[in-house]
């Protein structure tokens, strides 16, 4: 399992995230405060504050998946 923060700026963010996490085959889930919603679900993450830093869990080894969400990582 692995985790990383993330920050969605916009739509176009959410909808690229979302098209990366749909090409893993594994659970991934994203995480704020207590809410937790699939990663692959664009109305789940678009409900979320998207002003705020989120969790992302990886329940699974997919290198690709994290080199095509670096530009959403937070420090």
């Amino acid at each position: 399992m692995t985790t990383a923060k993330i920050k969605l700026s916009a739509t176009a963010d959410v909808e690229e995230f979302v098209n990366a996490a749909s090409k893993c085959e594994y659970d991934i889930d994203v995480f704020y405060n207590r809410f937790i919603i699939d990663a692959k679900s664009i109305l789940g993450v678009l409900s979320m504050d998207l002003s705020r830093e989120l969790t992302v869990k990886c329940y699974g080894d997919d290198p690709q998946f994290f080199s095509r969400i670096q530009k959403f990582a937070v420090a």
